[in-house]
């Protein structure tokens, strides 16, 4: 005789399981479990469906938070997940809109440090030295974490790009097209800025009575591939390797300050988020009391070219309910008064266990 709850058995293994089972002893009880474990599973489903129809009709940037934030919650962060960039430039930043071509410096301070980045030249066909503009957006930073990354990962201060730069690109989440508007083009812009620029980073002490100017050039030498058909009025070289400056990498080796490639992954597009995580990163894992930021303060480091007091809250309010909805334990919030932080843990941050990050 058939079993009445038999017929909500569907499953091709568990009905396997039901025609194993039938004429032993125990049968009923062993349909029972098949019958639970079916519902189980149909509610699962259920639920991963409800997920993906919700998914599917959110913006694209919510959606890329949504599903960054399950792969953290549901996954133990691991050094693979781990990219790093230097401490001084997670604090300072760079400009986050593309400069007019006329403006050759950036000068930023925070605290009681301050960066200068002056635009730079590189020779390319026939010796001739082509200006290159000033590092800029969220390529700029990205470029900058992945190159920071590639030389603590591999212990060398030289990376080779020509064969990994479009991987790093798609691991960012970006298509790797060519053309004068694609992501090639705009990569490879930022990578030859940046290549090219040149930085300086002045440092006060509390009293106001002495500084120090420090001259950081990033990058001692810069090997360049031109093709035999390259345009001569083509702008836009491809670098083949990269050497940082002797000095910026041991700086970089002692500062290194380490991310998150998910977190990153997530706000590839937004300079501003970008560096609200990298300075946010710096700031917990270096305090052990509260720290309280004034609005003032945060202007500085985040501003831009905000006009307006009430503007900039607004959308500083709004890119930290963003990588909360990424990053929900960060222990901070915002007041009146500005942004209120409480010592964290590096899993707060979606990084692995203490003993694997680098104190700055």
């Amino acid at each position: 005789m058939r079993h009445p709850d038999e017929h909500l058995i569907r499953d091709e293994d568990l009905r396997a399981k039901l025609e194993e089972a039938r004429g032993k002893f125990l049968f009923e009880q062993q349909v029972g479990i098949l019958v639970t474990t079916q519902r189980r599973r149909d509610d699962e489903r259920q639920a991963e469906e409800a997920k993906a129809q919700a998914l599917a009709v959110m913006p694209r940037e919510r959606r890329r938070r949504a599903i960054i934030r399950e792969v953290i919650e549901n996954t133990q962060p691991t050094p693979a997940d781990l990219r790093h960039i230097h401490s001084v430039i997670a604090v300072c930043g760079m400009p986050y809109d593309r400069p007019p071509p006329e403006v050759r410096r950036f000068e930023k301070q925070q605290g009681n440090m301050s960066l200068l980045i002056q635009a730079g030249e590189l020779t390319g066909k026939d010796q001739q030295w082509v200006q290159q503009p000033l590092p800029f957006g969220p390529k700029a930073r990205l470029i900058m974490i992945y190159l920071c990354s590639e030389a603590i990962r591999q212990k060398n201060p030289t990376i080779e790009i020509a064969d990994s730069l479009s991987g790093f690109i798609r691991d960012m989440g970006f298509p790797v097209t060519g053309g004068k508007k694609g992501t090639l083009q705009a990569f490879k812009e930022q990578l030859n800025a940046l290549a090219a620029c040149d930085m300086k980073i002045g440092v006060w002490d509390g009293a106001g009575q002495t500084a120090r100017t420090r001259r950081i050039t990033p990058f001692d030498s810069i090997d360049v591939w031109l093709p035999p058909n390259i345009n001569p009025d083509q702008k836009m070289f491809w670098p083949d390797t990269v050497t940082f400056n002797d000095a910026f990498y041991k700086s970089l080796d002692r500062h290194a300050l380490p991310v998150s490639a998910h977190v990153i992954r997530t706000f590839a597009g937004s300079a501003r988020k970008l560096d609200l995580y990298t300075w946010m990163g710096y700031r917990l894992h270096n305090i052990d009391t509260t720290l309280r930021v004034s609005w003032k303060a945060l202007a500085e480091q985040f501003g831009g070219s905000f006009a307006r007091p009430r503007a900039f809250r607004a959308q500083f309010a709004q890119d930290l309910a963003h990588l909360k909805e990424v990053l929900p334990k960060i222990p901070v919030k915002v007041t009146e008064d500005g942004l209120v932080m409480e010592p964290a843990d590096p899993h707060v941050l979606a990084l692995p266990a203490p003993r694997a990050a680098r104190k700055s």
